[in-house]
């Protein structure tokens, strides 16, 4: 007699416990929804996108800091005589554009000494923010290169 009305008060404390959790957790979430919508706006973003658009761009045009050597690899060609690079080169500029990019490789021997040194240039544009992965056909690969690196040594550049 006693246990089954011990039984029913514990089936009742647990649906208890049970409907207090769930009005809890829809509360959080109504307040979590709430705080992720309340600060969005529709109309605004075209004026402010606008208004960036209609600003010069400050300072002067600087490839060096501008353009940033993201990745950069150098495999040979097929035939095992023409060094290939495939560079990816990102615009980290937000009001120049910059084409005709010049660039220059070298390639070092033992101790560090230079075998060859070219330059050329790469005739992409690469916009404010944007992001370029050419590739680039150089010279014939020395023999005995040890190491080889890549680097930008100007652009042209333009206003946006």
């Amino acid at each position: 007699m006693f246990d089954a009305l011990q039984e029913e008060k514990q089936d009742t404390s647990t649906k208890m416990w049970i409907s207090i959790f769930v009005i809890v957790a829809v509360a959080a979430l109504g307040a979590l929804y709430y705080a992720m919508t309340k600060g969005t706006t529709k109309e605004p973003a075209p004026a402010v996108a606008t208004a960036g658009a209609a600003q010069a761009p400050k300072g002067d045009a600087d490839p060096a800091h501008d353009l940033k050597v993201q990745r950069v690899t150098m495999q040979k060609d097929p035939t095992g005589s023409t060094a290939v690079w495939s560079v990816t080169i990102e615009n980290r500029s937000t009001g120049y554009a910059y084409s005709n990019i010049k660039y220059e490789t070298t390639y070092l021997g033992p101790n560090d000494k230079a075998l060859l040194v070219n330059q050329g240039v790469i005739p992409k544009s690469i916009g404010p923010g944007e992001q370029v992965s050419p590739e680039v056909r150089d010279v014939l690969y020395p023999a005995g290169t040890v190491l080889y690196k890549f680097r930008i040594t100007d652009a042209k550049a333009t206003a946006q």
